[in-house]
């Protein structure tokens, strides 16, 4: 399992995000719910020092900021992760290096790539394994306007153990 670092939405967008997973739920969509936070992952690596929580902690004290989740997006190719966008704000940006700058001693043995500076895609994950002839339902059913909402916290994740800490 991996270990990463995460930001946590406010409760009403944590909600909103909750609502889609239901909808994809009822509708056949292997959604993320309800085992899963909603959440942005910044860094991932194979483990993470717990060390760095303290070194986030100033990250962490200029939360609250504000999001947008805007258009839906797939990774992968023929089961693929359907996700919502996190529209990618200067303030978002410049968090997410810090974080990633901050963070780079600590991960063992370092960052995925996917997740350095220029190459991160800010997005919250709604459903895993969506194949083909689920896509249009789902893209329906998650893609139904814009959501504006804030990051309200950081937390650090224990993909072993299953356990979070926040920051």
């Amino acid at each position: 399992m991996v270990h990463s670092i995460e930001l946590v939405f406010d409760a009403d967008t944590e909600s909103e995000v909750r609502r889609i997973w239901a909808d994809l739920a009822a509708a056949g969509v292997p959604s993320q719910a309800p085992a899963a936070r909603p959440h942005v992952t910044l860094v991932v690596s194979q483990r993470i020092d717990p060390q760095v929580d303290d070194v986030l902690a100033s990250i962490a004290a200029r939360l609250p900021i504000d999001c947008t989740l805007g258009a839906t997006l797939i990774f992968g190719r023929s089961h693929g992760v359907l996700a919502r966008l996190v529209v990618p704000t200067m303030a978002l940006l410049e968090l997410h290096e810090q974080v990633y700058r901050l963070c780079a001693e600590h991960l063992v043995p370092g960052p995925l790539p996917n997740v350095s500076p220029g190459q991160w895609t800010a997005h919250t994950t709604l459903a895993r394994r969506v194949g083909p002839a689920q896509l249009g339902r789902a893209q329906r059913i998650a893609g139904r306007g814009d959501i504006s909402g804030r990051f309200v916290g950081l937390r650090r994740w224990d993909g072993n153990a299953g356990k979070e800490y926040p920051i």
